[in-house]
């Protein structure tokens, strides 16, 4: 513009603003953008579950307060009922740690996923591959919005993204779901790809198709309750590991969960103060008599440090106990075998489990402890045609390639493949210990002598002399097959007291202080069960 227009009054082109067609809506001002996002922060209509926390009511009980720094709050704003989309993302801390975020609404729309909902998730969940953040996931979800069908379900921003980068982040970085109601169909899969997950009873579900639609297709009659509630899932399907009675304490668990966990696969488990085990004394703690049961957990209580010990899958397949714990506030996984439940033997479902929880802690860092009082795998016609060999075999190689110190200690008994699956000296633990009672062999030794010895026993028509004859040589296995022999042929390390063996093990422990890993990028995938 030229010095002219400017003397004679025509402001200058920066300055001219287009007109404001007649009849056509104002643009937003800031105010307006403002309160928009207040009312995207207040979220659903959640009245009708008074029972509820809301979404943000979770938030406040799982991050540090004033910590959460929200992504995407404009989502959908423009659409009436559809505060934030439906799902809330971003980033805070968990006592000072830094972690994602990914929350359900579920009073938009019963927190169903559309085009903007699966955009939010993958857009943090790609942060979170980025900047090695841990995951959060508070489910509470119908499902993909069938209206939206083109927005969440072929496209490559749609669900399977998000698949995709969990199973990305599997083994980088913590993934710890609270499922606070229903995850349905393909959202399903949302919970399974992580690394635990707290389901509030009576209210939290996971199937891959409602009982109505199953009734469509089947004709089965169910309930969604006994198709995919809670106590099921914890129970018998094994995808829950744990059951609470209110929002706040799935919360509260998860968020225990995470401090027995690095912020990611290249850095140690944190560390706390050491505390005395809550209980004491070993005197008939462990039974002499390899068939009496017994409660494994009494021991471990006197092993860890007091109130330390987080079980994983408690009420699934408890022949077998699995947990995080403390050594003198050392983090530690833990490996049990637990007679009292089916003698301890090893099933598919167990062996699934320990796979699993093995699979975990070698993802993230954390040193095995295994506690072996096993008969051995189960046997029969039903468990073969289940695929023992199978789910066996999935044990023993996740405690095989496993690359953290592993620790195992004999209790009591350890027979078969069982004590192979417990992690025996061929698979390189860094010391078997065991207590003095202890007995190591490929079977018990009256099932040794009656496999042996089958065609002598039946012979012998005269009870008494049958069984005399029998107790003859089971003396004589256990003679030739004992502990000190054990010690002598190198295949056990150390003999402990049960009042010692827990300052046994945080010696060794801290002696493993210098291991490395020998692999890259990751250490590999902790797949579902």
């Amino acid at each position: 513009m030229t010095d002219t227009a400017a003397a004679n009054g025509v402001p200058p082109a920066w300055e001219v603003s287009a007109p404001h067609p007649p009849g056509a809506p104002a643009p937003p001002s800031g105010e307006d953008v403002l309160a928009a996002a207040a009312r995207a922060r207040e979220g659903g209509d959640t009245s009708r579950w008074p029972d509820k926390l809301g979404v943000r009511e979770r938030l406040d009980v799982l991050l540090d307060p004033g910590s959460f720094v929200e992504d995407g709050v404009l989502a959908s704003t423009t659409r009436p009922g559809m505060p934030a989309d439906g799902v809330v993302t971003g980033v805070g801390t968990v006592e000072g740690r830094p972690v994602a975020v990914i929350a359900h609404d579920f009073g938009v729309k019963a927190g169903s996923w559309g085009e903007r909902t699966c955009e939010k998730q993958i857009r943090i969940l790609e942060r979170a591959d980025r900047d090695l953040l841990p995951v959060f996931y508070l489910v509470d979800s119908a499902g993909g919005r069938l209206t939206e069908q083109m927005g969440f379900f072929p496209g490559l921003r749609g669900a399977s993204k998000i698949f995709h980068l969990q199973v990305a982040l599997s083994g980088r970085v913590p993934q710890i779901c609270c499922l606070h109601g229903p995850s349905a169909a393909g959202g399903a899969y949302m919970p399974a790809f992580t690394d635990w997950v707290g389901m509030v009873d009576g209210a939290a579900s996971m199937y891959l198709a409602s009982p109505r639609v199953a009734e469509k297709v089947t004709g089965e009659r169910t309930t969604a309750e006994e198709m995919g509630g809670a106590r099921m899932h914890a129970e018998v399907s094994g995808c829950g590991d744990a059951v609470f009675d209110e929002d706040w304490q799935a919360i509260a668990a998860a968020r225990l969960l995470f401090s027995y966990l690095p912020a990611h696969f290249e850095a140690p488990p944190p560390d706390a103060a050491p505390r005395e085990p809550e209980a004491t004394g070993w005197e008939g703690l462990v039974p002499e008599d390899p068939t009496v049961g017994y409660d494994v957990t009494a021991v471990i209580d006197r092993l860890v440090d007091g109130g330390s010990f987080f079980e994983i899958k408690p009420d699934w397949a408890p022949e077998i106990v699995v947990g995080f714990a403390r050594l003198k506030g050392r983090v530690v996984g833990l490996v049990a075998n637990q007679p009292r439940v089916r003698s301890g033997a090893i099933h598919v479902d167990s062996a699934d489990k320990a796979a699993r929880f093995i699979s975990l802690c070698d993802a993230f860092n954390v040193p095995l402890l295994f506690l072996q009082d096993v008969p051995g795998f189960m046997v029969g016609v039903a468990v073969e045609r289940q695929g023992i060999i199978r789910h066996g075999a999935k044990m023993i190689t996740a405690m095989s390639s496993a690359e953290v110190p592993k620790f195992t200690v004999v209790l009591r008994k350890a027979y078969a493949a069982g004590f192979y699956a417990m992690c025996a000296p061929g698979f390189e633990p860094r010391a078997t210990l065991a207590l003095p009672s202890a007995f190591i062999g490929a079977m018990g030794p009256e099932a040794s002598v009656n496999a042996v010895y089958a065609g002598k026993i039946a012979e012998i028509a005269d009870p008494d002399e049958r069984e005399a004859f029998v107790a003859a040589r089971v003396e004589e296995h256990r003679a030739e097959i004992n502990l000190l022999r054990m010690g002598d042929e190198l295949v056990v390390d150390a003999v402990v007291p049960g009042e010692d063996l827990r300052g046994e093990l945080v010696t060794r422990l801290r002696h493993a202080d210098g291991w490395t890993r020998t692999r890259g990028r990751r250490h590999h995938p902790v797949s579902p069960v």
